[in-house]
């Protein structure tokens, strides 16, 4: 029998510890501690190289759009929203949103900076232009 309570695999789990870096007002990001890759979205083994060891690091902020579109709705269901693909300076790439600005003046290779914001009662990483 395999104990639960040691090892790698041991205490809250990577999406939790994110969570919880957003509750405490940090963007945190997972890195492997074999590959040293970006880890994103959090995960129990690294997505490169398939290891368990990981640690955290508090993340730049900074990214840059690589791609972009914009959700057409109506005015009283919101509005128009931008929805883009950052690369961020550490590596890895999410899938967000940028605010601030008319969705539509969003560009690909635009720099932007990230910010813990609140959609819907639920804390999320959103970007603003750099």
């Amino acid at each position: 029998m395999t104990d639960t309570n040691a090892g790698p695999f041991a205490g809250p789990g990577p999406e939790q510890h994110f969570r919880e870096g957003l509750e405490a007002g940090e963007y945190r990001l997972q890195f492997c501690d074999d590959c040293s890759k970006n880890i994103y979205y959090p995960r129990a083994v690294c997505n490169h190289c398939g290891s368990p060891n990981s640690s955290w690091r508090i993340a730049s902020g900074k990214g840059t759009i690589y791609s972009t579109s914009v959700e057409r709705t109506k005015p009283e269901a919101g509005g128009d929203k931008n929805i883009a693909l950052i690369d961020l300076e550490e590596g890895g790439r999410l899938m967000s949103r940028v605010v601030d600005m008319e969705p539509s003046d969003v560009t690909i290779g635009m720099a932007v900076e990230a910010f813990i914001g609140e959609i819907d009662g639920t804390k999320l990483i959103l970007f603003r232009a750099a």
